[in-house]
């Protein structure tokens, strides 16, 4: 694209309606000249042709400005965010460096910047969140808490711009990414609204025909949706302005993504889902008087509709770690249906909807040490982490989503913990040596093992001994990933001191002996013995398992076979050997490819059950734990879950030559009316089809209608599509589906 090309005329417009509302929104804390010098260094930057567009074609400055809209308006950041991100990109390809951004808007600036650059370094070195990448770019974060802020607003940018993209699996990357990584971010830290934005709109790259499919539901239901909140609505409103509070009410439809999770957990289709929405009333109360007006709200309510006691959750008295405090309880309805009512205040609100932003702005009112706490614990557990990118991700997922338990210390003293969390978690949590020294607790004054459940409100008194130390199996009882790292150092720490001990044994007992100790004939004498590596050996010994003595006489017999093997060794002149020449390396710019063939050897495969893929399907291959690979269908439900969470395990591959009469099983599914002599017709255009063998065929009737499921032997998807088309064309015959 030339220079001066840069824009098209629609950018050009879209750019000017952006600046303009970008300075609105920011006008007052930008500072004399930013303006000014911001435009300077841009223009420079698109002059010199420094900046591409990316892989979704999209323009980097507008894509920059939208994200610092995005920024301002919706999680409220001003000065030093905005110019942060609207001068990385100028940093990162040389047009400016850190220190002059540093001399010209200050360190605050230049401190967002290094953070940015550091995320988009990682990005480079690999477009998906894997593995070691993975911890690297989390500790990106937690080194700023603005960095993350900007990320999740530009990742919701993206995913807001790339509806028209035809690359679908570059989007599908983005959104599955979205979906692990950024959404529950933004979950942790309040901001909600833009967290179910960044579901919704995976939801709808990755699973295309169930978002549009609720979403029709949703448009359908409306109009009875809204005539029902509002006859909610209206007497709770009579009762709240009588009592004389200041509020307003707002009725809100759970997201897509929410309702589809529902719809997966409950097994049951939309028209099982009626809790599709929340009743939001908000206070405008002076400060002093938040609590009580809730409260008296929440008497108002209760009075009115029967309450689920169940379904109470007060974060007025507790707020959550991000700051979020509300009140929310679920009650009985007019035509008897469940309704969400939360509670809450203006302030709460904002802080609910923009999450860190306004909670910083309140910052006089409620500290955020809980996230600072939480930013903490996340770097520790990274940085200490030995296990593999995949369990650091899983774990982390689950330490954002969880919600909190509140425990107290005989003194008083008030502790956050995840829910689930044990007896265990809570002494890691107060510190390390406390929980490698815990036998046990007294909860509420009763003596409970380690492996008890806390719930909110127990008082915890941890019971210690000096004869304690961690276990494998304590594993299994912890829930957090902080007391899982914290067991996981201190029995590498006792494996190493017993290893030194046993090595220190053996190596005394060598002395004692007057035996010479060979490193080379010890290490083939370990591989005799069936270890895999020396740490195992010695841990043996440490375990007792291997006796000393033992050891020393299969030494000094390993050490005698081989001087007898040397003895017999004849060498040869060098001059009778011809050199090969060494066969030049293939140089392919082509990417590997796993080929599927029957022949194939040496390569352990099988095709997965849950897709059961045939000869002419788009497939890939995942590396299973025993190490042979499963070949999926492209299209199979697990899919986006394994390219998502094992994007490290996934093997491209592709059907060899041709089917070569090799015959897969299909399930196809056959819907229609119940007529004489239909499954007649079926299963004789089956039987004259060649190369198709029929092996099982179920038949449920009900209602006029026929639900069967034939299990067919097929050689490949032309044969099987071929099938298809002629079972459809079967009188009564309304839909046939492979499974």
């Amino acid at each position: 694209m030339e220079t001066d090309d840069f824009f098209t005329v629609e950018e050009k417009d879209l750019l000017f309606s952006l600046y303009r509302k970008l300075l609105q929104l920011s006008g007052e804390t930008l500072q004399k000249g930013d303006c000014r010098k911001l435009k300077t260094h841009l223009v420079n930057t698109i002059q010199n042709n420094r900046v591409q567009r990316d892989i979704f074609g999209l323009n980097p400055v507008i894509k920059d400005m939208q994200t610092a809209v995005i920024v301002a308006e919706e999680i409220g950041m001003k000065r030093a965010s905005i110019l942060g991100l609207m001068l990385h990109d100028s940093v990162r390809c040389g047009t400016c460096t850190t220190e002059e951004v540093q001399q010209s808007y200050g360190e605050d600036v230049a401190g967002i910047i290094r953070g940015l650059i550091r995320v988009n370094e990682l990005y480079s070195k690999s477009p998906t969140i894997e593995s070691e990448n993975f911890r690297n770019l989390l500790l990106s974060f937690a080194e700023d808490m603005r960095v993350i802020l900007i990320m999740i607003a530009d990742r919701v940018n993206v995913m807001r711009q790339i509806k028209d993209c035809k690359n679908d699996e570059a989007r599908r990357q983005v959104a599955n990414e979205a979906a692990y990584l950024y959404a529950p971010l933004a979950h942790k830290l309040g901001l909600y609204k833009l967290k179910s934005e960044l579901e919704d709109l995976s939801l709808k790259y990755t699973e295309k025909e169930i978002y549009y499919h609720i979403k029709e539901k949703l448009n359908e239901t409306k109009a009875s949706r809204d005539k029902y909140i509002a006859s909610f609505i209206a007497p709770v409103q009579r009762k709240l302005e009588e009592a004389g509070l200041k509020f307003h009410i707002k009725g809100r439809t759970k997201s897509i993504h929410s309702i589809y999770q529902k719809m997966k957990k409950q097994k049951c289709p939309f028209e099982g889902v009626y809790d599709l929405f929340a009743i939001r009333v908000i206070l405008d109360s002076p400060l002093e008087k938040e609590k009580l007006e809730c409260w008296q709200a929440y008497s108002i309510v209760t009075d009115m509709y029967q309450p689920n006691p169940k379904r109470l959750r007060d974060w007025l008295s507790v707020p959550k770690s991000n700051g979020y405090e509300s009140l929310h309880i679920t009650v009985m309805g007019p035509e008897g249906k469940w309704v969400e009512v939360q509670i809450r205040t203006e302030r709460m609100d904002e802080i609910a909807e923009r999450g860190l932003a306004a909670h910083w702005r309140y910052k006089g009112v409620k500290g955020e040490t809980g996230l600072d706490e939480w930013l903490t614990s996340v770097r520790e557990a990274l940085e200490n982490s030995d296990s593999s990118g995949l369990e650091t991700m899983d774990r982390f997922k689950l330490d954002l989503y969880e919600d909190e338990v509140f425990v107290f210390t005989p003194k008083g003293d008030l502790f956050k913990l995840a829910k689930g969390s044990t007896v265990l978690d809570f002494a890691f949590h107060i510190h390390s040596k406390l929980g490698c020294k815990c036998i046990g607790a007294k909860v509420n004054g009763k003596n409970v093992q380690l492996k008890q459940v806390l719930q909110s409100g127990d008082q915890v008194e941890i019971m210690t001994s000096n004869t304690q130390t961690p276990k494998q199996d304590w594993l299994n009882i912890v829930t957090t990933s902080k007391a899982r790292t914290k067991i996981r150092q201190a029995l590498k720490e006792m494996a190493a001191r017993q290893h030194a001990f046993a090595k220190e044994t053996l190596e005394r007992k060598f002395k004692n002996r007057k035996v010479e100790y060979d490193e080379g004939t010890m290490m083939r004498l370990i591989k005799r013995l069936g270890f895999k590596v020396v740490t195992d050996f010695f841990q043996a010994i440490a375990d007792e398992v291997l006796d000393v003595n033992d050891i020393m006489d299969k030494y000094i017999e390993q050490q005698k076979r081989e001087s007898d093997t040397h003895d017999e060794i004849t060498y040869r002149s060098a001059e009778g050997y011809n050199l090969q020449p060494s066969m030049p390396e293939e140089i392919s710019t082509k990417e590997d490819v796993l080929v599927i063939d029957q022949n194939l050897k040496g390569l352990d495969f099988k095709l997965a059950r849950c897709c059961n893929p045939i000869y002419g399907d788009d497939v890939f291959g995942f590396v299973s734990v025993t190490g042979g690979i499963k070949i999926h269908r492209c299209d199979c439900p697990n899919a986006s879950d394994l390219h998502s969470r094992f994007g490290y395990r996934i093997v491209k591959a592709r059907w060899a030559g041709k089917s070569q009469g090799t015959q897969y099983p299909i399930t196809l599914r056959v819907v229609g009316h119940d007529d004489i002599g239909i499954v007649t017709n079926i299963t004789s255009i089956i039987s004259k089809e060649t190369g198709i063998t029929l092996r099982s065929i179920g038949i449920d009737s009900h209602d006029g209608l026929f639900s069967g499921t034939l299990t067919i032997m097929v050689g490949d998807t032309g044969r099987l599509e071929a099938l298809i088309k002629k079972l459809r064309t079967v009188k009564g015959v309304k839909q046939v589906s492979r499974n």
